[in-house]
């Protein structure tokens, strides 16, 4: 579906949309533009929604609701993998916390698209604000929060097979 043919769904849907996701976002963890991006890219994905305004209207907010939940479902899986041990003058110690940097800055490398930019900017020792983020990368800081997360997913995924993960609910195996 290509949206700039469809400029009267867009400007009919985006009053309530964003009422909806400001109205959902607090409660799911989650800014309520990164909310609003999901529910556009899940209209692209699915098509346009019923016909009438109130057929329109039920999709948009059972797709808010969907988006809400599952990002509630991800923050309840994503499990901080805790603070990196503290420098030691042990050789070992420096060995093992080196080749897990380098494991790091490698799949960061191999991540497709801006992602490897993305991290490396998030990551800065400048501690950029996603406006200057979003400015330096060139990308509309509302979709920034989106891309993060599949980025981040994508190195989750690429990492999984190379550092031990804890198992559910954050419980060591």
């Amino acid at each position: 579906m290509d949206l700039r043919r469809e400029p009267e769904l867009i400007e009919e849907l985006r009053p309530l949309l964003s009422a909806e996701a400001a109205a959902e976002a607090p409660a799911a963890g989650v800014d309520a533009a990164d909310l609003e991006q999901a529910v556009w890219v899940r209209l692209l994905e699915q098509g346009p929604p019923g016909p009438g305004p109130s057929g329109r209207a039920r999709w948009l907010r059972r797709a808010v609701r969907a988006e809400a939940r599952l990002a509630r479902r991800r923050a309840r899986r994503e499990v901080p993998y805790g603070t990196a041990p503290a420098p030691t003058a042990e050789p070992e110690d420096a060995l093992l916390h080196g080749e897990a940097n380098r494991a790091l800055r490698s799949a960061v490398a191999r991540l497709p698209g801006r992602c490897p930019e993305l991290i490396a900017a998030l990551l800065s020792p400048r501690d950029l604000t996603y406006r200057e983020i979003a400015g330096e990368l060139g990308i509309s800081q509302g979709s920034l929060g989106p891309v993060r997360s599949r980025c981040l997913g994508c190195l989750r995924r690429m990492l999984a097979g190379e550092v031990a993960a804890p198992g559910p609910w954050g419980k060591e195996r």
